[in-house]
């Protein structure tokens, strides 16, 4: 139920994140179930941006801990921003990010608005 939860919070930055962010977007995909389509797109996009983060995102937090260090920090939104790049390598989501800038700033959004639903939210 969890994992069901954290993609309905993902969902939900995601989509903020593309109302404020030139450059990203969502729902552009067909899967047969008309207007339906753009919102079982976002709630995949939102299972698999936390599957990426659960998985891909430790390791590579873990080889980049020395420049982490370094910038104080500030890399994770840096990792933020190739972890959303990934997931937008999946054709079938429908999920668009255009370039590094909407990337690193949907990440800050993302992470903000994750964040403050999950403090909002009860597990």
């Amino acid at each position: 139920m969890r994992i069901i939860w954290r993609a309905l919070i993902n969902a939900v930055a995601i989509a903020i994140a593309a109302f404020f962010v030139p450059g990203i977007t969502w729902g552009n995909a067909s899967y047969g179930f008309g207007d339906a389509d753009k919102y079982i797109s976002l709630l995949l996009t939102g299972l698999v941006l936390g599957i990426v983060n659960a998985f891909i995102r430790p390791i590579i937090e873990l080889v980049s801990a020395p420049i982490t260090c370094l910038t104080l920090g500030i890399f994770h939104f840096v990792i933020g921003a190739i972890m959303l790049y990934l997931v937008s390598l999946v054709p079938a989501l429908g999920f668009a990010v255009n370039g590094p800038v909407a990337a690193f700033l949907g990440a800050i959004v993302i992470a903000i608005v994750g964040v403050v639903l999950s403090w909002i939210l009860p597990d």
